[in-house]
């Protein structure tokens, strides 16, 4: 049952995870760390959507992590700067596209830890508010309401890089 519900959602539980932990190794830890805690608390979960309950282990347990590990006080990581370039060369196009992705991948780096999550969950994971309600605890009208805001954020931000 566990592999059929929850398994199917790692690739969700580490894309929040890396959002939230701002480094691949530390969501690779915490994916690892939330997959233990859903399995160990499996007979807590009544059913419902597995996704959303997933990804309330996750958002627990980088919470969590971050607490105890005091990652505050160290540079973020940088995925601009650690990454290859991997568009080829005289590929207008794949120039364009691949800074407007940096763009906007840096605008969500920016983004306060609230609106983060949410735009994580709502933009790339395209959960319901409901589901993000669930995952955060939060009313649907506060998801609604931070979405909007972070939405806002990227989008003055991004214009503001693009020039």
């Amino acid at each position: 049952m566990f592999e059929e519900v929850i398994l199917p959602h790692l690739n969700a539980a580490h894309n929040l995870a890396r959002w939230l932990m701002r480094n691949d190794q530390d969501a690779q830890d915490v994916v690892q760390e939330s997959y233990l805690r859903a399995f160990r608390f499996f007979d807590s979960f009544r059913g419902g959507d597995g996704k959303s309950w997933l990804l309330a282990v996750v958002r627990n347990t980088c919470f969590t992590w971050r607490r105890h590990e005091k990652r505050s006080t160290q540079e973020p990581f940088d995925e601009a700067t650690h990454s290859a370039n991997v568009h080829e060369p005289n590929q207008e196009d794949s120039l364009v596209e691949s800074s407007k992705m940096r763009v906007l991948r840096d605008c969500i780096e920016m983004l306060p830890p609230d609106f983060r999550e949410i735009i994580v969950m709502r933009e790339l994971e395209e959960m319901s508010y409901r589901q993000i309600s669930d995952v955060a605890c939060l009313p649907v009208g506060t998801v609604m309401s931070r979405l909007s805001r972070a939405r806002k954020r990227l989008e003055k931000c991004a214009t503001g890089r693009r020039g």
